[in-house]
């Protein structure tokens, strides 16, 4: 099972969007995929028809702060899809579980303790916009990290300290985890901010080739998911833009994507944890700009 965690600190990205399409279009092709909803805002369960605040829900919240099980929460969508919904009271999920011993890895434990009744042929982590204990709860039981990403220079900046994170918990807590592609949305061809973001990100991931690094073996994925209204008219409907119009920009855009996810299925060996911070690595589109690092800071190396 591919394990795959879609994760931004950045709000409004399309993380839930990406999860939930890039899950049905993985589905229309004929895997098995279970969606996890670890956001309190619950928009992947909404999307999926599931009302997060409805009476007897088991949630993810349930599951991690109330060790309930994973086959308790899950929802059966169809005889493809599977949904770990979530609730809001998982807003509430960081605080109390400050004084509980190994609160990094009780979505790991959870995954272990329900063993082979999770039968799947790809995991899907719906992350919330931040770099909270919930995220690194997805990282812990990872395999991979997509990316999803505007094409903006602030969004440009902000991988920096994605990326930190991520290689501080390969390095400490799961040596598989890896960076499998950054995945842009929104994305307009004709703009020429988009067409920079692009070159720049590329060359980026070009740089890292060969080095000790999770994201040594990334890409930038080929398919741009494309403005389409189709995307934002899905949710209120509780369908996937392949259900709602399976004829559309943004159903043909992340078939495409699917195709290029499961062209990945045989990965590259991780990169090893490296005892020693890498080098710095320079991520901008304007020379004139203050460049961000990729190096973890100090205070962290010495945490």
């Amino acid at each position: 099972m591919r394990i795959i965690a879609l994760m931004n600190q950045k709000g409004g990205v399309g993380k839930t969007t990406t999860t939930v399409n890039l899950g049905a279009a993985l589905a229309e092709a004929g895997k098995r995929v279970c969606l996890i909803d670890l956001d309190p805002q619950a928009h992947l369960t909404i999307n999926y028809g599931i009302e997060p605040t409805a009476a007897g829900l088991v949630s993810l919240y349930d599951v991690l702060v109330e060790d309930k099980s994973l086959l308790q929460a899950m929802q059966v969508i169809n005889e493809r899809i599977a949904v770990v919904p979530s609730s809001i009271d998982l807003a509430g999920a960081e605080v109390e579980l400050v004084s509980v011993l190994g609160r990094e890895m009780l979505l790991k434990n959870r995954l272990e303790d329900a063993g082979e009744a999770i039968d799947f042929d790809y995991m899907l982590i719906d992350c919330p916009p931040s770099l909270g204990i919930l995220t690194i709860n997805a990282l812990a039981v990872a395999t991979e990290v997509i990316v999803p990403m505007l094409p903006h220079f602030l969004a440009l900046q902000g991988v920096a300290k994605l990326l930190e994170t991520i290689q501080l918990v390969n390095r400490r807590m799961n040596p598989k985890l890896r960076v499998s592609g950054i995945a842009l949305t929104m994305f307009d061809s004709h703009t020429k901010l988009s067409s920079e973001v692009m070159a720049e990100l590329e060359n980026f991931i070009v740089e890292a080739r060969g080095r000790n690094l999770p994201w040594s073996d990334a890409i930038v994925f080929e398919t741009k998911i494309r403005r389409n209204i189709k995307l934002a008219e899905s949710p209120s409907f509780g369908q996937t833009v392949i259900q709602y119009d399976p004829k559309s920009a943004g159903a043909n855009d992340y078939r495409a994507r699917a195709r290029e996810v499961l062209s990945m299925e045989s990965p590259v060996k991780p990169p090893m944890p490296s005892a020693a911070p890498p080098k710095k690595i320079e991520v901008t589109i304007n020379p004139q700009l203050k460049p961000a690092t990729l190096a973890p800071s100090n205070d962290e190396v010495a945490a």
